[in-house]
């Protein structure tokens, strides 16, 4: 198959993969993701910002496997924690990235706090024949008091989007990606695509 014809989402999350692979049923893409792949290396997410982790992941696999690659990375930025989890929240509560333990520091550091803003904040890089692209989308809103909803992955379950009246932790994941960050730069990066 032609290469143009496939994309490697640099990301072993499923949850992920699915948010992704619904926003482009349009196109005609074999979507693949890292688990798709035996031996291939852990990428260090060892960059300060966003950018440069999403940067770093896809040029990474798209240099090993030669693939247009779909790197993502995501934050969630508390305005009472001066910015944090930022570009720590998937390993805030240890290296392991237990999204439990996770959302539990969280909660324990709001606990007092008077100001709930937070905003996601997605950033996607896109490698094909060695070009980079970068796509961003933010959605803000605020952090609850304690967890409701079952769907959704990390954060989603504290997080309560502007102008709604459930965390995307209650919604489904057409009515997430409809507002969500990673929806938001997703759509940016289709409309890259279609313009191709």
């Amino acid at each position: 198959m032609h290469q143009e014809k496939k994309l490697v989402l640099a990301t072993g999350n499923e949850g992920k993969k699915k948010e992704i692979e619904y926003l482009l049923r349009g196109f005609d893409l074999e979507i693949y993701s890292l688990r798709d792949f035996d031996g291939l290396p852990e990428v260090d997410e060892d960059q300060p910002t966003l950018e440069g982790n999403a940067e770093k992941k896809a040029r990474v696999i798209h240099e090993l496997l030669g693939i247009p690659t779909l790197a993502d990375d995501t934050g969630l930025e508390v305005d009472a924690l001066d910015g944090r989890p930022g570009v720590y929240s998937a390993r805030y509560a240890g290296e392991d990235g237990n999204a439990d333990a996770n959302r539990a520091l969280l909660l324990k550091e709001m606990a007092d706090k008077k100001n709930r803003a937070a905003r996601f904040r997605t950033v996607l890089a896109y490698f094909i024949n060695g070009e980079k692209h970068l796509f961003q989308g933010v959605c803000e809103g605020e952090i609850i008091g304690r967890e409701r909803g079952i769907g959704g992955f990390g954060y989603d379950p504290v997080f309560l989007p502007e102008n709604s009246e459930m965390t995307f932790a209650e919604m489904s994941v057409e009515e997430k990606n409809k507002i969500s960050h990673r929806g938001k730069a997703l759509r940016e990066f289709v409309h890259h695509l279609s313009k191709k």
